[in-house]
């Protein structure tokens, strides 16, 4: 038998499973269909032990032991469940109460909190242990996450996240014992650490330590403001993660009907960020058969839709900031031409234009006013960028039965997208898009193989060879901060021994999985949801009439009346960017 599919046979509560060897005791218990509760365990996450609610009874052994740390093995006799169990249990949170504000009413986890979910279950009605909750001030200083060190329950979570998958090491644990919570190192302000606000944190944490900058308050007072013409674009990765919120199935492309939305709400025009997505990879694309044919020894290009990625890179690799595209993330390029395009199409004051980005991630909130390109219209180009998960919150407040809500066009000018546009929503999906033009372009003739199987899946780093007109394009695609670093290692190496680069064109996104699991997506997210997510993109490209970004026609309407062409002067000045090397400490 192979040693990696060994099987071991135990009892769960005097039922006999066979479960592969080398698995902890929770995961056989799940295998069983048994759920043995958890404040600290997250499967994206190594376990910890941290929280003590998984304690289970193994026959023979004295103590109660952790299901999540503790390795199954051959002939053990588990019991999950029992009056012990629960009360022991129930000790537990009622100890991790006292130590939490009594916020729930007003705290923006409520209804989403796993703290508070358990307190239910475990029919916990008042409190037994003296509180004991630490008094600190709200960390704002990013506005993009908020860390609210008082209702940490030092579950650890966080922590794993950012140091061993992002490998940021922006958060870690502060004191001992009851003095413990969460805080960048040195007990600094967010803003002054290395954090890249991709969210992570935000998005496993189980309670409301670690939150989205809330600014619904801001959407709302745009959409009662009559002097004002409010505007809405969302991202690829919202149209499948948002209805699970109302009970759809993840991957559930909902597209229309937050287009339909947006528009019960009172915004005046409605369009599509995947609109921008085509317009990046003819940007983009250009960039690259641009660099590849007259500035070789400024390849590997390097994509840069992905505002934690820029930020990690001007941080901890400013010297490949020559690799790194100038064209800005999709989401801006609508915003610049909403108030300069659309504009003067539809003869609307740009100052009166409020656009709001719904996108599922957290650092576009820092994106929108990271440097002065990002005002190009004379205004900022993109007034407040919002979470899935707080569209949610607007579509509840505001009445809307979202599941029966007939579907909607949306505006077709800053609106009509291809299935390109719409892959930029998961990790390989920006590559696959750019390849689909960058082939025309190389070759004139449209690829017809163009699902980029290679280039697709949950693999950390994904690497490639596509043939372009004799020429073989090397290619690397990254996902997750940590698995970013080993590749960029790969290529600053290159360029310090002036040795030829191991790839010509790399995708980079901060947030495993892409943005179907970014840190502003609806909570829970799992390599399941991510699949099914995954899915649904795909989904979506398949059933667009039209596939490639060179053949959108309102993209070829754009460059006729308005840029130009890819890379032209005006494209330039509204589409482009400029980096820095910023510092990992602020002082």
């Amino acid at each position: 038998m192979n040693k990696l599919n060994e099987k071991i046979k135990l009892k769960i509560n005097n039922k006999v499973i066979e479960v592969e060897k080398g698995i902890t005791v929770l995961e056989a218990a799940k295998y069983a269909q048994i759920k043995i509760p958890t404040l600290c365990k997250h499967e994206d996450l190594h376990p910890t032990g941290a929280c003590g609610i998984c304690v289970v009874k193994v026959e023979g052994m004295k103590k109660l032991v952790r299901a999540c740390t503790t390795p199954a093995e051959n002939g053990m006799s588990i019991t999950t469940h029992d009056a012990e169990l629960h009360e022991v249990r129930k000790n537990v949170i009622e100890l991790i109460l006292s130590r939490h504000p009594n916020e729930c009413l007003t705290c923006l986890r409520n209804g989403s909190c796993e703290l508070q979910k358990f307190a239910e279950e475990f029919g916990i009605r008042e409190k037994f242990f003296k509180p004991m909750v630490l008094e600190k001030p709200k960390d704002l200083s990013t506005r993009a996450i908020v860390v609210d060190s008082k209702k940490c329950i030092g579950c650890g979570r966080c922590v794993e996240v950012c140091q061993n998958i992002q490998q940021v090491w922006a958060l870690e644990f502060i004191n001992r014992g009851f003095e413990m919570r969460i805080a960048p190192a040195g007990d600094i302000l967010l803003a002054d650490s290395p954090c890249i606000k991709c969210g992570q944190c935000s998005a496993h944490c189980p309670v409301g330590a670690l939150i989205e900058y809330e600014e619904t308050d801001k959407v709302w007072g745009a959409l009662r403001n009559n002097d004002l013409y409010p505007v809405a674009q969302i991202a690829p990765a919202v149209r499948v993660a948002f209805g699970e919120s109302f009970d759809l199935p993840p991957g559930t492309i909902t597209t229309k009907k937050i287009y339909a939305l947006l528009k019960s709400i009172g915004f005046k025009a409605v369009f599509d960020t995947n609109f921008g997505a085509d317009l990046t990879i003819m940007e983009e694309g250009t960039e690259f058969y641009e660099r590849y044919n007259n500035n070789p020894e400024k390849l590997p290009l390097i994509t840069s839709c992905c505002p934690s990625w820029v930020d990690y890179l001007e941080k901890y690799y400013p010297d490949l900031i020559e690799n790194f595209s100038t064209a800005k993330s999709p989401h801006q390029m609508v915003g610049v031409l909403s108030k300069t395009y659309f504009a003067e199409k539809n003869k609307i004051d740009p100052a009166k234009i409020f656009m709001v980005s719904i996108m599922p991630c957290t650092a576009k909130k820092y994106e929108i006013s990271r440097t002065d390109e990002m005002f190009a219209s004379g205004y900022q180009d993109v007034d407040v960028s919002i979470t899935t998960r707080e569209l949610v919150r607007i579509a509840n407040s505001g009445g809307i039965d979202f599941v029966n809500l007939p579907e909607e066009e949306c505006d077709e000018i800053l609106g009509k997208y291809t299935g390109a546009g719409t892959i930029f929503g998961v990790t390989g999906g920006v590559m696959e898009a750019a390849i689909r033009t960058a082939y025309y372009l190389f070759t004139k003739e449209k690829l017809k193989e163009i699902e980029l199987n290679e280039i697709r899946g949950l693999k950390g780093i994904k690497t490639g060879v596509i043939k372009l007109n004799g020429k073989e394009i090397k290619v690397a695609v990254a996902h997750g901060v940590g698995n970013i670093k080993e590749v960029l290692d790969q290529v600053r190496e290159a360029k310090i021994k002036k040795q030829k680069q191991p790839y010509d064109f790399i995708e980079v996104m901060a947030c495993y999985g892409g943005c179907i699991a970014g840190g502003g997506q609806p909570y829970q997210v799992s390599n399941k949801l991510r699949t099914q997510r995954t899915e649904g993109i795909y989904k979506d490209d398949r059933q667009q009439p039209i596939r490639y970004s060179f053949e959108n026609p309102m993209i070829k309407k754009l460059y006729e009346e308005y840029l130009e062409k890819p890379l032209s002067v005006k494209s330039h000045k509204l589409l482009h960017t400029k980096y820095k090397a910023r510092p990992i400490y602020y002082k």
